[in-house]
């Protein structure tokens, strides 16, 4: 078993912890350019196939991490160690490597209740922790609109060299992608629901169904008419993935 890069739908995957990643991400904002951090899972997969925009973005990642079991899988199909990495599962080493390294960060994202919690528990769990600005834009965010412009206005006057994107695939990605244009040195890590975890807004999966690999049931059972469709199409990529890890070994 090896720690090279593995690939999932022509991306190359890091197999880093998430301690390891967080040290990583930390470590590259010294080189003063902006850099996007992705964590791929089946239903990114979906989207990569059917969204050029989405995959143009996944093209100028420099992170991308194995969020979901099928993703580890076929890492793991291809000689690979590693463990899962999700969006939401980085907050916490992050914010600790942040505080040790005495970075800001911004919060954006989710709604303004969501960010204010967010950022009281952040900074209880991280003494030290500099959070330089929270910024929830109205429901309907469109990456590429005016209220855009406004956020990026807002990442670039906050100071903040690290940017957590609360706004969900592909959103998130796609505006990750747009701000590498116009700031630097920034690091913007999507995080889905993270931050609607930690604030207490959505209840995340038991650690044994995570565990297990099923967290995507249980956020389905919570929402099945949401979600039962965009569960249907990552299970019908799923064996697609699992049957490239055997070609990739």
């Amino acid at each position: 078993m090896n720690r090279e890069p593995f690939l999932v739908e022509g991306v190359n995957v890091q197999t880093w912890s998430l301690e390891e990643a967080s040290s990583r991400i930390c470590g590259e904002l010294g080189n003063g350019r902006s850099f996007s951090v992705f964590t791929i899972n089946l239903d990114h997969v979906t989207k990569l196939r059917r969204n050029p925009r989405f995959r143009a973005a996944y093209d100028r990642a420099r992170i991308v991490l194995a969020d979901g079991f099928p993703i580890v899988l076929a890492g793991r199909l291809q000689g690979r160690a590693l463990s899962r990495a999700p969006g939401s599962d980085l907050i916490a080493p992050l914010c600790a490597e942040a505080s040790r390294r005495s970075i800001p960060i911004v919060l954006f994202g989710s709604t303004f209740d969501t960010l204010r919690i967010a950022a009281r528990e952040l900074k209880t769990q991280h003494p030290g922790l500099a959070i330089s600005g929270v910024y929830a834009p109205d429901h309907g965010f469109d990456p590429y609109s005016d209220t855009a412009d406004e956020g990026i206005a807002f990442i670039k006057a906050s100071g903040a060299r690290l940017c957590f994107l609360a706004l969900g695939a592909p959103k998130q990605e796609l505006f990750s992608n747009r701000c590498l244009d116009e700031t630097d040195g920034v690091s913007f890590v999507c995080i889905g629901a993270g931050l609607d975890f930690l604030s207490g807004q959505q209840t995340r999966a038991p650690k044994f169904v995570q565990s297990i690999g099923c967290e995507w049931l249980w956020r389905m059972a919570s929402n099945p008419r949401r979600l039962a469709r965009r569960y249907l199409d990552c299970l019908l990529v799923f064996p697609g993935v699992v049957l490239s890890g055997l070609t990739h070994r």
